[in-house]
């Protein structure tokens, strides 16, 4: 079968580690073949019927030199675990690396690193010690998030050299340059690859995260540190989201509890509205920012992106590269597009609004039966519809989200980041229409305030409750129950005890997989919708979502930190794409609150006569106000003032340096590094 490696598991308190000598309560290591000691940091899971020779192969190139085009990484079979039939598959291996390995592959990845003089710059191996937490022998340097990010990225960049398929595998064909990784997991030879979760540190984080509940900021050098800064900027978005509804929720308590019926006083707290998302925003990049800067992402080249793991065509040249890769052409990507895709989306759109129809007969009816017989019981009933229909909305949203991304992977997007961007659209689309659009037509064709107020407050409650259950306390409960499982297996108790390394593995690799912050991202959309939209006629749908944020930021910490798979750090200096769907939304929300403003009875009174001058004059308001609020975008920059001097000056002192090096060049001198 697969590999035979000679397995050893050594726990001591002190022992010389992948990243430095560092002291251990509990550490754990392990010896490759060759018998370098290192602790596992990523779990590589083959297929269970793999062919010997491609195990032998694979591992072959993961342990060769650099120079002969392997990854130069340290790796390990791991020991069979369990009892009876439970002996799970053979095929896992551990991987790790040397010290030196590891900073070698900072440079690779661009690691940018606070230099001695305080400024943010690339990592260098040769100028290692001129940083400033470099102490030595490195101890700390590198973050244990950033060394698994190291070996995922030189696991990637396993190339294909002269091969021309998979050894035992015919059928999986290679050819220079490609990335042997992303092909085995692609044809389903390779299982998984995940990094491994650190105990003690994690439980660290959780007892400052999530553990002990209390009013502070979270620990997002903590995060940043353990789970890298796309997680970590999500973490700072929810919280930076939070403090922001603040005065929304400030003023809309007692504007809810002495002004909710005069439904003409909705006028001062929707302008109120206007500005509030507006500033929000502009403030985020800002901060946002400052946290990339700190971090040294803000600073950092973009690599050059490599093809998808499932993109497929005809074997051909990149322009670019020089690498022989999959070539499709576009044109068949736009047929795809906007012969397949864009119909099949404005059919569900239709769907969509053709279930919403469904609703309002359903509310006219209940209307109609509390109307002839009012009673406590028909009261109630009055929010069934709305019940429903929420519940409704969020099985349309997840449907629809399998569909829109089978639909993104069979366009064949050569990019991750268009595969993304596309996906992200359809998406954004369809849950604007679904959870927006009844309550557009209550406002705008019905004109009644009193449901749309009802309306808004039963799909708020609504889709916040089914979020929370559906996204961390469902995953929690099944995943408790198959750590029990494993601990019973183990014949250990629940109580403060450790599982050893190849239970913990296995348990791990059994976990539910984190697919990103993607669904994070568009809950908070939706519920910023809810806010600027609509909450000038519901003032209290800001203290509603400050409430599920503050519970969110629990239940996701729960939720990665004991219910999905550690992910890869990703290296992220904003939010990407979803500031752009936030700042569309505050458009929307100006049209939406000027419209709501024009149709109030407070502004209609005086245009008792000429509606089409009431029309105008809303339509010119909202033309100052979202020139405004370009304007306002202009002005405040999205880097503060003092990191923008760091950045030009780094800039500077690399062209100053680059000269001197071309000079010293020219005159036929050696350059010091």
């Amino acid at each position: 079968m697969a590999l035979q490696c000679k397995k050893q598991v050594i726990r001591k308190d002190q022992l010389i580690t992948a990243y430095g000598i560092i002291e251990m309560k509990r550490g754990v290591s392990v010896s490759d073949s060759d018998g370098a000691e290192f602790v596992p940091l990523v779990v590589i899971e083959l297929a269970e019927d793999i062919k010997e020779e491609a195990v032998t192969w694979l591992l072959n190139r993961i342990k060769d030199k650099q120079q002969l085009g392997g990854a130069e990484l340290l790796v390990d079979q791991l020991p069979l675990g369990g009892q009876g039939d439970q002996k799970g598959n053979p095929n896992m291996f551990i991987v790790g690396a040397t010290w030196s390995r590891l900073l070698s592959g900072a440079e690779d990845v661009g690691l940018v690193k606070e230099f001695s003089d305080g400024s943010m710059r690339g990592f260098t191996y040769t100028n290692k010690d001129n940083f400033k937490d470099f102490l030595g022998d490195g101890d700390g340097f590198l973050s244990i998030a950033e060394c698994q990010y190291i070996i995922k990225h030189e696991l990637d960049t396993l190339r294909a050299k002269d091969e021309t398929h998979i050894p035992g595998y015919a059928q999986i064909k290679l050819y220079p340059g490609k990335s042997i990784m992303r092909r085995m997991q692609s044809k389903g030879v390779l299982v998984q690859i995940f990094p491994l979760h650190d105990k003690e540190d994690l439980k660290k984080l959780s007892l400052s995260w999530y553990r002990k509940v209390k009013i502070s900021y979270q620990p997002l050098a903590d995060i940043r540190h353990y789970f890298g800064e796309s997680m970590a900027l999500y973490f700072a978005f929810l919280e930076y989201f939070t403090f922001a509804l603040a005065p929304m929720a400030f003023i809309g308590i007692p504007y809810y509890l002495f002004a909710w019926e005069d439904y003409d006083k909705y006028v001062l707290f929707a302008v109120f509205n206007l500005v509030w998302s507006t500033v929000i925003l502009e403030v985020w990049k800002r901060c946002s920012a400052s946290l990339a800067y700190g971090w040294g992402t803000l600073s950092r080249k973009k690599a050059f992106e490599e093809p998808r793991p499932g993109f497929h065509g005809v074997l051909g040249l990149n322009p670019v590269t020089g690498r022989e890769e999959p070539i499709y052409p576009n044109t068949k990507r736009q047929l795809r597009i906007y012969l397949v895709s864009v119909p099949f989306v404005l059919l569900c759109l239709y769907l969509s609004l053709h279930v919403m129809m469904i609703y309002f007969h359903m509310e006219v009816w209940v209307i109609g039966l509390h109307e002839e017989e009012p009673t406590f019981w028909t009261s109630l009933l009055l929010f069934v519809p709305s019940i429903i229909y929420a519940v409704v909305i969020e099985i349309m949203n997840r449907l629809y989200r399998y569909v829109a991304e089978f639909l993104t992977e069979w366009e064949n997007h050569r990019l991750e980041s268009s595969y993304q961007n596309h996906l992200v659209l359809k998406v954004l689309v369809f849950n604007f229409l679904n959870c927006f659009a009844s309550l557009f037509y209550i406002a705008f064709v019905m004109q009644d305030m009193a449901l749309l107020r009802q309306s808004l407050a039963t799909l708020l409650i609504t889709s916040q409750i089914l979020n929370q259950i559906m996204e961390a306390f469902l995953p929690y409960w099944l995943q408790k129950r198959r750590n029990k499982k494993v601990h019973k297996r183990s014949q250990r108790t629940m109580v403060d005890r450790e599982l050893p390394l190849t239970e913990q593995v296995r348990l791990e690799a059994d976990m539910s997989t984190y697919l990103g912050t993607f669904d994070d991202y568009l809950e908070l959309f939706l519920l910023f919708g809810y806010v600027s939209l609509f909450s000038c006629v519901y003032p209290l749908a800001a203290v509603l979502v400050v409430l599920n944020n503050i519970t969110e930021v629990y239940s996701d910490a729960l939720k990665m930190c004991q219910v999905f798979k550690r992910p890869f750090s990703e290296p992220a200096a904003d939010i990407g794409v979803w500031q752009l769907a936030f700042e569309t939304m505050s458009v929307i929300a100006v049209v939406t609150n000027c419209a709501l403003i024009g149709m109030s009875p407070q502004v209609k009174a005086y245009f008792p006569e000429s509606d089409t001058q009431l029309i105008l004059l809303v339509v010119g308001i909202e033309h100052v106000l979202l020139a405004f609020k370009f304007i306002l975008a202009f002005v405040i920059p999205d880097i503060p003032k003092h990191i923008q001097i760091k950045l030009a000056r780094l800039e500077f002192q690399s062209l100053e340096a680059l000269k001197k090096r071309k000079m010293l060049e020219a005159a036929g001198m050696p350059s010091k590094s």
